[in-house]
């Protein structure tokens, strides 16, 4: 797909693994609409990404977990850029490691909301949009937690599990249209995920989110007959 005007949607991007995909797409002189909640951040990565190249920027602060302003948000993308081309959907929380018994109902809603339920409702007011498009593609940010169940992650891997299953089922029931859709595993990656929990983690070893983005990028730029389904990044 060739990026360039390409009216690309992503979410979580105003730090970590999104603000490096919004970065290296403005590279390809793509047209990007970028949510978070954060607007002092949102803002910065717009400027950012106007220098980079990318042919024009809006950012959209919404908690996606809130769904009025989820539907206010994607009224308002529509409403400023027509269509949309892509969906990348990269905005996570992480559940800070615990048994289950010891994780706060809290902690459990944030993460299934925005993890999980957030993916599927975004997606679902985008679709009819990205329909009509010659060519569309639905990118999901899952992590290697959909994959691989680890001790201590209960509610974070049942999130990651639910969007890979959610992913599945898209490719099944978009196999005849020209939307493409693929999972990207990754296992841990440089942010401060972790630390927004209070949690200490080596991240340092982690991968760098802009060699992460470079992923994206290359998934997204490959020629028409060529997809990558799934891709499975580790450090």
């Amino acid at each position: 797909m060739d990026l360039k005007d390409k009216i690309i949607v992503l979410t979580g991007a105003s730090d970590g693994i999104g603000r490096e995909i919004a970065l290296r797409l403005a590279k390809e002189n793509a047209k990007l609409a970028l949510i978070a909640r954060n607007e002092d951040r949102l803002n910065k990565v717009c400027e950012e990404a106007k220098k980079l190249g990318a042919s024009e920027v809006k950012v959209y602060v919404c908690d996606l977990r809130q769904g009025e302003d989820l539907k206010s948000t994607v009224s308002s993308i529509l409403t400023d850029f027509k269509t949309v081309d892509v969906l990348i959907n990269n905005a996570g929380v992480w559940q800070k490691m615990a048994p289950l018994e010891d994780i706060p109902e809290k902690a459990i809603d944030e993460v299934i909301e925005t993890n999980l339920s957030a993916v599927i409702k975004l997606t679902r007011l985008v679709l009819p949009e990205l329909r009509k498009r010659d060519e569309a593609a639905i990118l999901n940010i899952v992590s290697k937690s959909g994959v691989a169940a680890q001790e201590g992650q209960s509610v974070y891997t049942a999130s990651k599990y639910g969007v890979r299953g959610f992913t599945e089922v898209l490719k099944a029931e978009l196999k005849d249209s020209k939307i493409r859709v693929a999972g990207i595993y990754q296992s841990g990656t440089n942010t401060k995920m972790f630390e927004k929990t209070g949690e200490t983690v080596p991240a340092e070893k982690f991968t760098e989110p802009s060699d992460l983005a470079e992923v994206i990028a290359f998934m997204l730029t490959r020629p028409k007959k060529i997809w990558l389904h799934d891709v499975g990044v580790e450090y």
